[in-house]
Order: C-alpha cells, then sequence, then structure tokens
C-alpha cells in the first residue's frame, strides 16, 4: 500500500512533469509558422528568370507549409526599394526577400544607401547561380574569346557592348573582361536585358554579357553568337561554349539568387525556410526546371549562404573599385 507521503511525493512529480508537457507545447505553439500569407519581395519588374526562380520555390512552400508564399514584384533602384521594403518590415518571417547578385554590388556601388543590407537582412537560403555568357551579334567577324580581345585591340573603342543597367552583374562582368584583357570598348547601358538583345540582334551594339537564360534560346535558334560563359564550369544550358577564364585565366563572374528575411527573424523560422528550400532544391521537378534555366542550385544551411554572400559582396567591392564606376 502506498504510504500518504509516497502518494503526495509521485503526485507532485506527476504534476511537475505534467507543467513540463504544457510548458513544451505552449513554446512550440508559439513557433507555429505560417499561419497565413507570407510575401516573397523580388525587387526586379515582374518576368524573367527572378519571377520563375520565385515561383518555383514558392510552389513548394506553399504545398508543404501549408499558407499562400506569393510573389510580390517591387521594383525600381537597382534592386533597392523592394530591398529597404523589407529591411523594414515586421521580423515575423512574413515578409521574405529574393536577394540578388545586386545587393553585394549595391553595398559597395552606392555608399548612400539609406540601409545597410548586411546588418539589416538575416540569410535564408540560397537558390541558384546564373552563369553570364558573352554574346555577340552575326555580324562581327569573331568566333571566339580570343578572337574578340584581338578584335577589341585592333579597334579600340569602335566596339559597343550592351548591358541591363549601369552597375548591374552585367555591366560589370564587363568591366571586369575589359581590365584583365587589356581592351577598351564602348559600354552602353539599356533598361534590362530585352531591349539590349534586341540591338544586339540587328547589329546596331556588337556585344553583351548576358545571363544565360534569356540568351540561349537566341544562340540556339542562331540570332546571335556565344563566344564563352563567365563560370569556371561549362553551363549545362551551353555546353558546347567555353568558359572565358579558359583564354583570361582567373576570370568569373555570375549572377546568384537567394533569400533573405527581416534581421532578427526568429532562428527557428530562418531554420524551417531553409530546410524546405533545399528540399525544393533537391526536388527532381524543380532540377529540371532549374536545368532547362541553365541555374546551378546553391544548397546549404543558413550560415554557409550568409558566408557565400560575404565573399560575393568583397568580390564585387573589388571589380567596383576597378570599373570607377558609381
Amino acid at each position: 500500500m502506498i504510504s500518504k507521503r509516497a502518494f503526495l511525493h509521485s503526485a507532485a512529480c506527476a504534476g511537475i512533469s505534467l507543467l513540463g508537457v504544457n510548458a513544451a507545447r505552449a513554446a512550440r505553439a508559439d513557433l507555429v509558422y505560417p499561419t497565413r500569407q507570407v510575401k516573397w519581395v523580388v525587387p526586379y519588374a515582374a518576368g524573367g528568370a527572378t519571377d520563375v526562380l520565385s515561383r518555383l520555390i514558392c510552389q513548394h512552400l506553399t504545398e508543404r507549409l501549408g499558407q499562400p508564399f506569393v510573389v510580390e514584384n517591387k521594383p525600381g533602384a537597382g534592386s533597392n526599394i523592394g530591398t529597404q521594403a523589407v529591411i523594414t518590415s515586421s521580423p515575423d518571417g512574413y515578409t521574405l526577400l529574393l536577394t540578388s547578385t545586386a545587393n553585394a554590388i549595391n553595398a559597395s556601388f552606392d555608399p548612400s544607401l539609406p540601409y545597410d543590407f548586411a546588418k539589416g537582412i538575416a540569410p535564408v537560403a540560397g537558390v541558384a547561380r546564373i552563369p553570364l555568357v558573352l554574346v555577340v551579334s552575326n555580324d562581327l567577324p569573331v568566333h571566339s574569346v580570343a578572337d574578340f580581345i584581338a578584335y577589341a585591340k585592333a579597334n579600340p573603342g569602335k566596339l559597343s557592348v550592351a548591358s541591363s543597367g549601369i552597375g548591374t552583374s552585367l555591366h560589370l562582368s564587363g568591366e571586369l573582361f575589359k581590365a584583365m584583357a587589356g581592351v577598351d570598348f564602348i559600354h552602353v547601358p539599356y533598361r534590362g536585358s530585352a531591349p539590349g538583345l534586341t540591338d544586339l540582334m540587328s547589329g546596331q551594339i556588337q556585344g553583351m554579357f548576358d545571363n544565360v537564360t534569356s540568351s540561349f534560346e537566341l544562340v540556339r535558334s542562331g540570332k546571335i553568337r556565344a563566344l564563352g560563359v563567365t563560370t569556371r564550369e561549362r553551363s549545362e544550358t551551353m555546353p558546347d561554349v567555353a568558359p572565358i577564364s579558359d583564354t583570361l585565366p582567373g576570370y568569373e563572374t555570375a549572377s546568384f539568387y537567394g533569400v533573405g528575411a527581416p534581421h532578427d527573424t526568429p532562428p527557428q523560422i530562418v531554420e524551417l525556410l531553409n530546410k524546405e528550400i533545399n528540399a525544393a532544391l533537391a526536388d527532381p521537378v524543380i532540377k529540371a526546371r532549374l536545368g532547362e534555366l541553365g541555374a546551378i542550385p546553391i544548397a546549404g544551411n543558413a550560415g554557409q549562404f550568409g558566408a557565400m554572400l560575404v565573399v560575393e559582396t568583397e568580390r564585387w567591392r573589388k571589380v567596383v573599385e576597378l570599373s570607377g564606376y558609381k
């Protein structure tokens, strides 16, 4: 027979245990996420690789987490308007940012920015890298990177090379090429890749550094010619096009995309999002779609993506300084 003292001790222990279970349940309840729509801010106009990448991941997150992840395009000022909107949002996991090369570039390109990207955004996960490619008009009598360099040296200042705007990865990839190859050409900035590619096809300009995503169909159809990709490895989308670094050792650039959240977003939410985004990148259907876009998945935890952002910011800082642009 259980003594009164033993009974009371047992009851007390059970009560403490029950309190512990209830506390754990309450803690988990506090971390239930998401319970409503999540806004995924793309700081660019609708259309193009940024939208495709975002919608692929958002569809996966919607299906896995049971709440809609909705893409909201907020373009302007070289991605700064959308970026600032996310930085100043509540750090509750309900506003996310499609981060990109522009964020790494702008940190050095515009010292007057009203925010500090490194301090204002918590890295969540990488999504993909997209190689750039040097493409030229079919009218230009060159068929390799070496030919292009030789032609540029023989015709200093006579080549016009387009980009999607001053301070973009496309523009600065050209500036890095100029410096490393010791050539000179005229930079012609456009409002996006599409109008630049249109003038390239018509022969109004002679060359362009562009994302493989938007140029590979034009290359495949023979409307423009690809000379070299900017990554050290060949692109799956353009396997016959050699890396520029084969001719210019050490040359390397790429566009990258990832996900960030306002600083102080709870680490449990960051960890959950990172886990699900990595699961999306491993999904065979999504992997195949990324391959069609020429995109290379960026897997890893939030800390690894944060370290990558530091490396990329330093890499582009050097290119910005080299270019002399502000």
